[in-house]
Protein backbone atom coordinates (compact mmCIF):
# COMPACT_ATOMS: atom_id res chain seq x y z
CA UNK A 1 0.00 0.00 0.00
CA UNK A 2 1.51 3.53 -0.62
CA UNK A 3 -1.10 5.47 1.69
CA UNK A 4 0.49 7.35 4.66
CA UNK A 5 -0.45 5.43 8.46
CA UNK A 6 -3.11 8.31 9.47
CA UNK A 7 -2.23 6.90 13.39
CA UNK A 8 0.84 4.93 14.69
CA UNK A 9 1.17 3.24 18.21
CA UNK A 10 3.09 0.30 19.65
CA UNK A 11 1.91 -2.71 21.17
CA UNK A 12 2.37 -6.31 21.77
CA UNK A 13 -0.20 -8.62 19.36
CA UNK A 14 -2.52 -11.12 20.23
CA UNK A 15 -4.95 -13.32 18.20
CA UNK A 16 -7.68 -15.85 19.54
CA UNK A 17 -6.74 -19.27 19.30
CA UNK A 18 -8.24 -20.80 16.44
CA UNK A 19 -8.84 -24.38 17.85
CA UNK A 20 -9.64 -23.68 21.19
CA UNK A 21 -11.11 -19.71 20.78
CA UNK A 22 -10.57 -19.39 24.66
CA UNK A 23 -6.58 -18.60 25.10
CA UNK A 24 -5.10 -15.63 23.69
CA UNK A 25 -1.62 -16.44 21.55
CA UNK A 26 0.80 -13.90 20.85
CA UNK A 27 1.83 -13.44 17.01
CA UNK A 28 5.34 -11.20 17.81
CA UNK A 29 7.98 -11.61 19.94
CA UNK A 30 7.51 -7.88 21.14
CA UNK A 31 6.01 -4.77 21.06
CA UNK A 32 5.42 -3.71 16.84
CA UNK A 33 3.82 -0.81 15.37
CA UNK A 34 0.29 -0.97 14.81
CA UNK A 35 -1.20 1.48 12.42
CA UNK A 36 -4.27 2.84 11.03
CA UNK A 37 -4.47 3.18 7.05
CA UNK A 38 -6.86 4.88 4.59
CA UNK A 39 -7.21 2.68 1.32
CA UNK A 40 -8.93 5.17 -0.65
CA UNK A 41 -9.65 2.46 -3.78
CA UNK A 42 -12.03 0.66 -2.00
CA UNK A 43 -12.96 3.96 0.30
CA UNK A 44 -12.42 1.63 3.77
CA UNK A 45 -9.86 2.02 6.87
CA UNK A 46 -7.64 -1.35 7.75
CA UNK A 47 -5.69 -1.56 10.97
CA UNK A 48 -2.63 -3.05 9.41
CA UNK A 49 0.83 -4.19 11.56
CA UNK A 50 3.89 -5.92 10.37
CA UNK A 51 6.48 -8.15 11.94
CA UNK A 52 9.22 -8.00 9.79
CA UNK A 53 7.88 -9.07 6.81
CA UNK A 54 5.15 -11.08 7.93
CA UNK A 55 1.95 -8.89 8.02
CA UNK A 56 0.30 -10.23 11.60
CA UNK A 57 -2.88 -7.98 11.14
CA UNK A 58 -4.51 -6.92 8.15
CA UNK A 59 -8.33 -6.03 9.78
CA UNK A 60 -10.81 -3.45 7.73
CA UNK A 61 -12.98 -1.33 10.46
CA UNK A 62 -16.81 -1.71 9.93
CA UNK A 63 -19.32 -0.13 11.02
CA UNK A 64 -20.40 -3.31 13.35
CA UNK A 65 -17.01 -3.58 15.02
CA UNK A 66 -16.65 -2.43 18.69
CA UNK A 67 -12.81 -2.45 20.29
CA UNK A 68 -13.45 -3.51 23.75
CA UNK A 69 -10.92 -2.29 26.67
CA UNK A 70 -10.59 -5.25 28.86
CA UNK A 71 -8.30 -3.79 31.48
CA UNK A 72 -6.14 -0.88 31.96
CA UNK A 73 -3.64 -1.95 29.62
CA UNK A 74 -5.04 -4.63 26.65
CA UNK A 75 -7.85 -4.39 24.56
CA UNK A 76 -9.68 -6.26 21.58
CA UNK A 77 -11.83 -6.85 18.88
CA UNK A 78 -13.55 -8.81 16.20
CA UNK A 79 -13.09 -9.21 12.93
CA UNK A 80 -15.63 -11.54 10.92
CA UNK A 81 -14.37 -11.23 8.10
CA UNK A 82 -10.85 -12.70 8.90
CA UNK A 83 -13.02 -14.82 11.95
CA UNK A 84 -10.65 -13.80 14.44
CA UNK A 85 -10.40 -11.50 17.17
CA UNK A 86 -7.36 -9.32 17.65
CA UNK A 87 -5.49 -8.49 20.86
CA UNK A 88 -2.96 -5.29 22.12
CA UNK A 89 -1.29 -4.84 25.10
CA UNK A 90 -0.15 -1.47 25.45
CA UNK A 91 3.09 0.16 27.61
CA UNK A 92 0.35 2.64 29.23
CA UNK A 93 -3.37 3.28 29.78
CA UNK A 94 -2.94 6.48 27.71
CA UNK A 95 -1.85 4.86 24.44
CA UNK A 96 -5.26 2.16 24.78
CA UNK A 97 -7.48 5.39 25.50
CA UNK A 98 -5.64 7.00 21.80
CA UNK A 99 -6.25 3.67 19.78
CA UNK A 100 -9.80 3.29 21.25
CA UNK A 101 -10.73 6.83 20.13
CA UNK A 102 -8.94 6.54 16.90
CA UNK A 103 -10.98 2.82 16.60
CA UNK A 104 -14.26 4.79 17.28
CA UNK A 105 -13.43 7.75 14.99
CA UNK A 106 -12.61 5.30 11.77
CA UNK A 107 -15.72 3.22 12.44
CA UNK A 108 -18.05 6.56 12.19
CA UNK A 109 -16.15 7.41 9.15
CA UNK A 110 -16.43 3.80 7.60
CA UNK A 111 -20.38 3.76 8.60
CA UNK A 112 -20.26 7.18 6.77
CA UNK A 113 -18.59 6.37 4.02
CA UNK A 114 -20.60 3.45 3.67
CA UNK A 115 -23.68 5.15 3.54
CA UNK A 116 -22.57 7.47 1.32
CA UNK A 117 -21.85 4.50 -1.44
CA UNK A 118 -25.02 2.84 -0.88
CA UNK A 119 -26.89 6.07 -2.07
CA UNK A 120 -24.43 6.22 -4.73
CA UNK A 121 -25.85 2.89 -5.69
CA UNK A 122 -29.45 3.76 -5.70
CA UNK A 123 -28.65 6.73 -7.60
CA UNK A 124 -27.05 4.73 -10.51
CA UNK A 125 -29.48 1.92 -10.57
CA UNK A 126 -32.87 4.12 -10.39
CA UNK A 127 -32.77 4.94 -14.22
CA UNK A 128 -31.63 2.07 -15.38
CA UNK A 129 -34.39 0.45 -13.35
CA UNK A 130 -37.04 2.94 -14.93
CA UNK A 131 -36.19 3.00 -18.08
CA UNK A 132 -37.15 -0.75 -17.94
CA UNK A 133 -40.11 -0.25 -16.34
CA UNK A 134 -41.25 2.46 -19.32
CA UNK A 135 -40.13 -0.37 -21.89
CA UNK A 136 -42.52 -2.69 -19.96
CA UNK A 137 -45.22 -0.37 -18.68
CA UNK A 138 -46.00 2.52 -21.44
CA UNK A 139 -46.48 0.01 -23.94
CA UNK A 140 -49.60 -2.22 -22.06
CA UNK A 141 -51.19 1.32 -21.06
CA UNK A 142 -55.05 1.32 -21.33
CA UNK A 143 -56.64 4.18 -22.74
CA UNK A 144 -57.96 6.07 -19.70
CA UNK A 145 -61.48 6.75 -19.57
CA UNK A 146 -62.41 10.73 -19.76
CA UNK A 147 -63.04 12.93 -16.85
CA UNK A 148 -60.88 10.93 -14.53
CA UNK A 149 -58.26 12.96 -13.22
CA UNK A 150 -55.54 12.03 -11.19
CA UNK A 151 -55.61 13.33 -7.28
CA UNK A 152 -52.92 14.82 -5.36
CA UNK A 153 -53.57 12.53 -2.43
CA UNK A 154 -53.12 9.45 -4.87
CA UNK A 155 -50.08 10.57 -5.97
CA UNK A 156 -48.71 10.95 -2.94
CA UNK A 157 -49.92 7.40 -1.53
CA UNK A 158 -48.43 5.92 -4.74
CA UNK A 159 -45.19 7.88 -3.88
CA UNK A 160 -44.95 6.64 -0.40
CA UNK A 161 -45.95 2.92 -1.85
CA UNK A 162 -43.27 2.59 -4.68
CA UNK A 163 -40.14 4.26 -5.47
CA UNK A 164 -41.11 3.70 -9.45
CA UNK A 165 -44.01 6.22 -9.46
CA UNK A 166 -42.04 9.42 -9.49
CA UNK A 167 -40.64 7.70 -12.50
CA UNK A 168 -43.79 6.82 -14.07
CA UNK A 169 -45.64 10.26 -13.42
CA UNK A 170 -42.17 11.77 -15.43
CA UNK A 171 -42.84 9.50 -18.08
CA UNK A 172 -46.84 10.84 -18.27
CA UNK A 173 -45.26 14.19 -18.22
CA UNK A 174 -43.58 13.09 -21.34
CA UNK A 175 -47.02 12.57 -23.18
CA UNK A 176 -48.16 15.93 -21.50
CA UNK A 177 -45.83 17.52 -23.87
CA UNK A 178 -47.54 15.90 -26.99
CA UNK A 179 -50.90 16.39 -25.63
CA UNK A 180 -50.67 19.21 -23.03
CA UNK A 181 -54.63 19.55 -22.99
CA UNK A 182 -55.10 16.06 -21.84
CA UNK A 183 -55.61 15.18 -18.51
CA UNK A 184 -53.27 12.37 -17.07
CA UNK A 185 -54.94 9.11 -15.53
CA UNK A 186 -53.11 6.62 -14.42
CA UNK A 187 -53.36 2.81 -15.03
CA UNK A 188 -56.71 1.04 -13.05
CA UNK A 189 -54.77 -2.23 -12.25
CA UNK A 190 -51.54 -1.10 -11.35
CA UNK A 191 -50.20 -5.08 -11.64
CA UNK A 192 -46.95 -4.08 -13.67
CA UNK A 193 -45.74 -1.50 -11.50
CA UNK A 194 -45.76 -3.73 -8.72
CA UNK A 195 -43.98 -6.54 -10.52
CA UNK A 196 -41.47 -3.95 -11.89
CA UNK A 197 -40.48 -3.99 -8.24
CA UNK A 198 -39.38 -7.07 -7.41
CA UNK A 199 -35.73 -6.34 -8.01
CA UNK A 200 -35.84 -3.77 -5.44
CA UNK A 201 -37.48 -6.26 -3.06
CA UNK A 202 -34.65 -8.89 -4.35
CA UNK A 203 -31.89 -7.02 -3.40
CA UNK A 204 -33.43 -5.72 -0.01
CA UNK A 205 -33.68 -9.05 1.16
CA UNK A 206 -30.29 -10.13 -0.07
CA UNK A 207 -28.87 -7.45 2.09
CA UNK A 208 -31.39 -7.86 4.65
CA UNK A 209 -29.72 -11.92 4.13
CA UNK A 210 -26.19 -10.33 4.34
CA UNK A 211 -26.60 -8.36 7.56
CA UNK A 212 -28.00 -11.27 9.29
CA UNK A 213 -25.05 -13.35 8.55
CA UNK A 214 -23.41 -10.66 9.82
CA UNK A 215 -25.19 -10.42 12.52
CA UNK A 216 -25.12 -14.58 13.29
CA UNK A 217 -21.76 -14.62 13.14
CA UNK A 218 -21.10 -11.12 15.47
CA UNK A 219 -23.20 -13.08 17.64
CA UNK A 220 -21.67 -16.45 17.81
CA UNK A 221 -18.32 -14.55 18.18
CA UNK A 222 -19.99 -12.89 21.29
CA UNK A 223 -21.07 -16.13 22.62
CA UNK A 224 -17.24 -17.13 22.22
CA UNK A 225 -15.64 -14.11 24.30
CA UNK A 226 -18.51 -14.55 26.92
CA UNK A 227 -17.21 -18.21 27.36
CA UNK A 228 -13.47 -16.58 26.83
CA UNK A 229 -14.39 -14.35 29.27
CA UNK A 230 -15.62 -16.55 32.19
CA UNK A 231 -12.53 -18.89 31.60
CA UNK A 232 -10.36 -16.24 31.94
CA UNK A 233 -12.19 -15.42 35.11
CA UNK A 234 -11.97 -18.96 36.56
CA UNK A 235 -8.47 -18.83 35.40
CA UNK A 236 -7.78 -15.58 36.97
CA UNK A 237 -9.42 -17.03 40.43
CA UNK A 238 -6.62 -19.82 40.05
CA UNK A 239 -3.95 -17.78 38.96
CA UNK A 240 -4.72 -16.02 42.18
CA UNK A 241 -4.83 -19.03 44.39
CA UNK A 242 -1.28 -20.26 43.00
CA UNK A 243 -0.22 -16.52 43.46
CA UNK A 244 -0.61 -16.74 47.20
CA UNK A 245 0.97 -19.97 47.13
CA UNK A 246 3.80 -18.95 45.28
CA UNK A 247 3.81 -15.90 47.51
CA UNK A 248 3.97 -18.10 50.61
CA UNK A 249 6.84 -20.36 49.01
CA UNK A 250 8.55 -17.25 48.62
CA UNK A 251 8.15 -16.08 51.78
CA UNK A 252 9.12 -19.38 53.07
CA UNK A 253 12.52 -19.33 50.88
CA UNK A 254 13.31 -15.71 52.17
CA UNK A 255 13.32 -16.57 55.87
CA UNK A 256 15.34 -19.73 54.90
CA UNK A 257 17.69 -17.87 53.04
CA UNK A 258 17.92 -15.37 55.93
CA UNK A 259 18.90 -18.01 58.46
CA UNK A 260 21.21 -19.68 56.04
CA UNK A 261 22.84 -16.23 56.09
CA UNK A 262 23.12 -16.01 59.77
CA UNK A 263 24.76 -19.22 59.24
CA UNK A 264 27.13 -17.91 57.27
CA UNK A 265 27.71 -15.65 59.60
CA UNK A 266 29.22 -17.57 62.26
CA UNK A 267 30.73 -19.70 60.15
CA UNK A 268 33.87 -17.67 60.62
CA UNK A 269 33.33 -17.92 64.42
CA UNK A 270 33.34 -21.43 63.99
CA UNK A 271 36.40 -22.20 61.88
CA UNK A 272 38.43 -20.12 64.19
CA UNK A 273 37.23 -22.35 66.87
CA UNK A 274 38.39 -25.29 64.91
CA UNK A 275 41.25 -24.28 64.04
CA UNK A 276 41.76 -23.48 67.67
CA UNK A 277 40.77 -27.03 68.97
CA UNK A 278 43.27 -28.18 65.73
CA UNK A 279 45.99 -26.44 67.41
CA UNK A 280 44.96 -27.81 70.68
CA UNK A 281 45.19 -31.31 69.41
CA UNK A 282 48.26 -31.36 67.81
CA UNK A 283 49.66 -29.59 71.09
CA UNK A 284 48.35 -32.30 73.38
CA UNK A 285 49.34 -35.01 70.45
CA UNK A 286 53.14 -33.63 70.73
CA UNK A 287 52.67 -33.76 74.72
CA UNK A 288 51.38 -37.12 74.76
CA UNK A 289 54.37 -38.50 72.41
CA UNK A 290 56.57 -36.85 74.33
CA UNK A 291 54.80 -38.70 77.69
CA UNK A 292 55.29 -41.94 75.88
CA UNK A 293 58.94 -41.16 75.39
CA UNK A 294 59.36 -40.55 78.93
CA UNK A 295 56.98 -43.33 80.32
CA UNK A 296 59.89 -45.38 77.67
CA UNK A 297 62.46 -44.01 79.31
CA UNK A 298 61.59 -44.32 82.76
CA UNK A 299 60.37 -48.32 82.30
CA UNK A 300 63.80 -48.11 80.88
CA UNK A 301 65.25 -46.50 84.02
CA UNK A 302 63.13 -48.63 86.24
CA UNK A 303 63.90 -52.06 84.81
CA UNK A 304 67.97 -51.17 85.24
CA UNK A 305 67.03 -50.10 88.80
CA UNK A 306 65.72 -53.29 89.17
CA UNK A 307 68.57 -55.13 87.90
CA UNK A 308 70.38 -52.53 90.59
CA UNK A 309 68.93 -53.85 93.32
CA UNK A 310 68.67 -57.88 91.90
CA UNK A 311 72.50 -57.40 91.67
CA UNK A 312 72.53 -55.71 95.39
CA UNK A 313 69.82 -57.90 96.93
CA UNK A 314 72.97 -60.49 95.63
CA UNK A 315 75.76 -58.67 96.77
CA UNK A 316 73.34 -58.09 100.14
CA UNK A 317 73.51 -61.93 100.57
CA UNK A 318 77.01 -62.42 99.97
CA UNK A 319 78.11 -59.45 102.33
CA UNK A 320 75.64 -61.02 104.78
CA UNK A 321 77.03 -64.60 104.67
CA UNK A 322 80.76 -63.52 105.02
CA UNK A 323 79.59 -61.77 108.20
CA UNK A 324 78.24 -64.45 109.71
CA UNK A 325 81.35 -66.17 109.10
CA UNK A 326 83.88 -63.18 110.34
CA UNK A 327 84.58 -62.53 114.11
CA UNK A 328 82.98 -60.22 116.01
CA UNK A 329 85.91 -59.21 117.66
CA UNK A 330 87.44 -58.54 114.23
CA UNK A 331 85.17 -55.70 113.13
CA UNK A 332 85.21 -54.03 116.70
CA UNK A 333 89.01 -54.14 116.34
CA UNK A 334 88.80 -52.68 113.28
CA UNK A 335 86.02 -50.06 114.27
CA UNK A 336 88.58 -48.69 117.11
CA UNK A 337 91.89 -48.59 114.99
CA UNK A 338 90.08 -46.39 112.15
CA UNK A 339 87.94 -44.32 114.33
CA UNK A 340 91.79 -42.37 115.22
CA UNK A 341 92.30 -42.22 110.99
CA UNK A 342 91.31 -38.07 110.15
CA UNK A 343 92.64 -37.56 106.78
CA UNK A 344 93.32 -39.66 103.76
CA UNK A 345 96.51 -39.84 102.39
CA UNK A 346 98.05 -39.12 98.60
CA UNK A 347 96.79 -40.14 95.09
CA UNK A 348 95.58 -44.12 94.86
CA UNK A 349 93.79 -43.98 98.12
CA UNK A 350 91.26 -46.18 98.47
CA UNK A 351 88.18 -44.37 100.46
CA UNK A 352 85.66 -45.79 102.38
CA UNK A 353 83.65 -44.30 104.61
CA UNK A 354 83.25 -45.45 108.09
CA UNK A 355 81.80 -42.40 110.12
CA UNK A 356 83.64 -39.53 108.08
CA UNK A 357 87.25 -41.41 108.50
CA UNK A 358 89.74 -42.25 105.63
CA UNK A 359 91.74 -46.12 105.17
CA UNK A 360 94.36 -46.81 103.03
CA UNK A 361 95.18 -49.83 102.32
CA UNK A 362 98.40 -50.17 103.80
CA UNK A 363 96.32 -49.08 106.61
CA UNK A 364 93.26 -51.59 106.27
CA UNK A 365 96.95 -54.48 105.65
CA UNK A 366 97.90 -53.04 109.26
CA UNK A 367 94.32 -53.70 110.56
CA UNK A 368 94.59 -56.89 109.24
CA UNK A 369 97.62 -57.82 111.06
CA UNK A 370 96.94 -56.41 114.27
CA UNK A 371 93.64 -58.51 114.14
CA UNK A 372 96.11 -61.76 114.44
CA UNK A 373 94.98 -61.17 117.90
CA UNK A 374 92.01 -60.81 119.54
CA UNK A 375 91.54 -57.14 121.18
CA UNK A 376 90.55 -56.94 124.48
CA UNK A 377 87.89 -54.57 124.16
CA UNK A 378 84.68 -56.02 124.23
CA UNK A 379 82.58 -52.99 122.11
CA UNK A 380 79.99 -53.87 119.82
CA UNK A 381 79.42 -51.86 116.60
CA UNK A 382 77.84 -51.81 113.62
CA UNK A 383 79.77 -51.81 109.88
CA UNK A 384 78.53 -50.77 107.05
CA UNK A 385 78.80 -52.82 103.73
CA UNK A 386 81.88 -51.00 102.59
CA UNK A 387 83.81 -50.94 105.23
CA UNK A 388 82.88 -54.89 105.95
CA UNK A 389 83.65 -55.03 101.66
CA UNK A 390 87.09 -53.25 102.24
CA UNK A 391 87.86 -55.48 105.42
CA UNK A 392 87.06 -58.35 103.16
CA UNK A 393 89.56 -57.44 99.99
CA UNK A 394 92.88 -57.01 102.57
CA UNK A 395 95.13 -59.38 101.35
CA UNK A 396 95.96 -60.24 105.52
CA UNK A 397 92.30 -60.87 106.09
Amino acid sequence: MGEQPIFSTRAHVFQIDPTTKKNWVPTSKHAVTVSYFYDSTRNVYRIISLDGSKAIINSTITPNMTFTKTSQKFGQWADSRANTVYGLGFSSENNLLKFAEKFAEFKEAARLAKEKSQEKMELTSTPSQVAAVKKNVLPVLPKVPPKVPVRKKESATGDMQSPLTPESINGTDDERGTTPETPQYLPEPRAEPSQNQLPFSHSSSSINKHWEAELAALKGNNAKLTAALLESTANVKQWKQQLAAYQEEAERLHTRVTELECVSGQMTVIKSQKTELNQTIEELESALKSKEEELERLKEEVESANEFQTEKESLTQKLQARRMNTPHWAFTHLFSQSASVQHSVGSGTLVTSVEGSKITPDKANEICASLEAPPSTGDKFEASDSLIQLFLSSPRC
